[in-house]
């Protein structure tokens, strides 16, 4: 029996295979320089997502940040074809411990399932609530003149006790529960109640410095008595202290990594069609003034923390 020859494979089956590769990649490159910059897979896209104003606090007339309001913008940003990186842009002092927590959480959950990195650009102030949103991002980077840190909780009220007792008015409460009516500003401050509103303050300043150190981790060199007292600094002191990553702003930065050509498209929160026509139509009347009124004054008080 005699052995039959085993034909060898020609070489240009190989080559009759990637032809077909060969030409799509070739018209691909010819095509390209003539496609809108949106289709074009060699220029970079960096989608912008604008995170500014006090967390929690919102109005009709003045909405803050929370997750319900930036939630479906965020989706958005994540969901940009070809993305490089997302890039975050805070300008908040802080609010909801809250919301600040779970507005987070979103952005590293999308992160996580899209596999796309975070830039955060702080611009006046990433300060309390505003640094746990830069927290959320895998590099942080603000100006030089930046506020950042006041890694604490505050909390405040009045006390109208002696101006009750001077236009002589009685102050009637019933309550159901021994601390129901806990730091109620028309009595006068009860000690223990302070305390227990210090402990819970105590828990979740506790779970902001846990989160700051599992984010930052090593990068954090300033000592941990200054870093979680509350303090705040510039941006430069706070690149010293590790709590931020370099110093610059969006645009230099992102066309330094990405190439001059890098397209960094703004996310914004859409608007309903009546909304955008009729800006003001969300609350009228004389409550919905004095809301607004005291949110300002909230608001106000939040920026005039840090000087602004």
């Amino acid at each position: 029996m005699t052995d039959e020859p085993t034909a060898e494979p020609h070489a240009g089956h190989a080559d009759a295979r990637t032809a077909p590769d060969q030409i799509t990649a070739r018209l691909r490159r010819l095509i390209q320089p003539v496609l809108p910059a949106r289709f074009r897979s060699d220029i970079a896209v960096v989608p912008v997502v604008r995170l500014a104003g006090t967390i929690g606090l919102s109005t009709p007339l003045r909405p803050g940040l929370t997750l319900a309001g930036v939630a479906k913008t965020l989706d958005r940003a994540f969901a940009v074809p070809r993305a490089r990186a997302v890039a975050l842009v805070i300008n908040s002092p802080g609010g909801s411990p809250v919301q600040s927590h779970l507005i987070f959480q979103r952005i590293r959950q999308l992160a996580a399932a899209k596999t796309v990195p975070v830039l955060a650009f702080i611009e006046d102030v990433g300060a309390s609530g505003g640094y746990m949103l830069a927290c959320a991002a895998d590099e942080i980077v603000c100006d030089a003149s930046s506020i950042v840190g006041s890694i604490g909780v505050v909390g405040g009220s009045f006390g109208f006790v002696g101006l009750m007792d001077k236009i002589g008015v009685e102050r009637r409460l019933y309550t159901s529960g021994e601390h129901k009516a806990m730091l109620d500003p028309f009595l006068p401050v009860d000690p223990g109640d302070v305390e227990r509103l210090k402990s819970v303050q105590r828990e979740i300043h506790e779970h902001f410095i846990a989160l700051v150190k599992a984010r930052r981790g090593t990068k954090l060199t300033g000592p941990e008595s200054a870093l979680f007292s509350g303090e705040y600094w510039t941006g430069a002191t706070a690149l010293g202290h590790g709590l931020v990553d370099g110093i610059g702003e969006l645009r230099s930065v992102l066309r330094g990594r990405y190439g001059d050509r890098v397209r960094m498209p703004l996310i914004a929160a859409e608007r309903g069609w009546l909304a955008r026509r009729l800006p003001g139509l969300s609350g009228t009347g004389p409550a919905v003034a004095a809301d607004e009124l005291l949110s300002a004054l909230e608001a106000r008080g939040q920026w005039g923390r840090y000087g602004l």
